[in-house]
């Protein structure tokens, strides 16, 4: 009831930008209130088709649609040229949906159920970890290889070593494609009875009425309309919106973005982690992660270079890599047993608030690519 209230931003928001114009501070506050529930309702939908779809395609649907709200938001982002907050964007998504999402999952599943261990599927939590840990690599490849361009003794200018970033950023891209369309073919079909969910564990999980197709598909493609034109208005006011609250835009990217694009996941983790149905809620929790990091990112560098807004995979401060490292390793240290306490919960949590406060402190200077290359020679040596 609360999330459906929510909307009426939609037309707040619109009328504060179109026939108001209210400082930008207030259409980004309206656009980031209405997105929320237009995401929650784009997940909805995508479970309604999914029923009509099948099992293995429904699968598919779900997963595919999963960060349609979050990768909308990075599109119009992207075309303002922001390519540093879309970048924030993906990390913050990355420790927002393993840390957060999950955290909170597995704190109110103790919470719920008496402080009693949670159980799920260890073989599906260990093939996520596994992808993490591909993941970590893969990010951190480009990184490494801009800061070894930036030595004296390989610099070939400025732009040269730029077209390098982007030709890799487009290569990585597209084996991680490869990689996430091949972990489909193998968790939905090739070794769907490994990591499908028990009845039992799964009751409830679909709609009990599902919609009629015409109507789910309705709701789907009229809920990415909205999100888009709600976007482009986040999109337009988010530079005003960060000078005004004295924020860096890369702060704004990576918690207040990242969170709004994927809240919607992080309530379905909480409610099925709450109904003691914590497979579900481990999947969404890491498979969210995994799909932004394999399929959202790359993605954004495809559109990117096709749009004519060329956006690489070199981040632009090594901390944010140390994030992605950290996420790796925790969700792997809490998930390897196949059972979770609160307390692992708590420890997710604080590791994602201390990384927040991290990013908060974080200045504009350091987050540019030269602050970067004197972090890396610090790291490194």
């Amino acid at each position: 009831m609360l999330m459906n209230s929510l909307l009426a931003f939609l037309p707040i928001s619109l009328l504060l930008n179109y026939v108001v114009h209210a400082p930008p501070l207030w259409v980004f506050v309206t656009a980031v209130l209405a997105i929320v529930p237009l995401a929650d309702w784009l997940r909805k939908a995508t479970e309604h088709v999914a029923v009509h779809a099948g099992p293995t395609i429904g699968g598919l649907l779900n997963v595919t649609f999963g960060n349609m709200a979050e990768l909308i938001i990075a599109i119009f982002i992207l075309l303002d040229g922001n390519t540093q907050v879309v970048k924030a964007q993906i990390t913050g998504s990355i420790i927002g949906n393993a840390l957060l999402g999950l955290g909170l999952a597995i704190v109110a599943a103790g919470f719920v159920r008496g402080g009693t261990r949670q159980k799920f599927n260890a073989a599906n939590a260990g093939q996520l970890s596994a992808m993490l840990f591909l993941t970590v690599i893969m990010l951190t490849l480009p990184a490494i290889f801009d800061y070894t361009e930036q030595l004296p003794a390989f610099a070939a200018g400025t732009e040269a070593r730029a077209n390098l970033d982007e030709r890799l950023s487009i290569g990585v891209a597209i084996l991680l494609i490869v990689v996430y369309l091949l972990n489909l073919v193998y968790t939905l079909v090739t070794h769907k009875d490994v990591f499908a969910i028990s009845e039992e564990a799964g009751h409830g999980h679909g709609p009990e009425k599902p919609w009629p197709l015409a109507t789910a598909l309705g709701v789907l493609l009229g809920g990415t309309a909205l999100i888009a034109l709600e976007s482009e208005l986040l999109s337009g006011a988010l530079e005003a919106t960060a000078s005004q609250l004295g924020l860096s835009e890369f702060f704004l990217g990576i918690i207040v973005l990242a969170v709004v694009g994927n809240f919607a996941e992080y309530i379905a983790a909480v409610y099925f982690a709450r109904r003691g149905q914590m497979d579900l809620a481990v999947n969404i929790g890491l498979g969210a992660t995994i799909q932004v990091a394999l399929l959202t990112a790359p993605l954004l560098v495809i559109i990117g270079a096709l749009l004519g807004h060329p956006m690489n995979l070199v981040f632009s401060s090594p901390l944010e890599l140390i994030a992605i490292i950290a996420v790796a390793l925790i969700v792997t240290s809490v998930t390897k047993d196949g059972e979770t306490t609160w307390f692992e919960g708590v420890l997710l949590l604080a590791v994602y608030l201390a990384l927040a406060l991290a990013f908060f402190f974080v200045t504009p200077g350091e987050a540019a690519p030269e602050g970067a290359a004197r972090l890396w020679s610090a790291l490194l040596g």
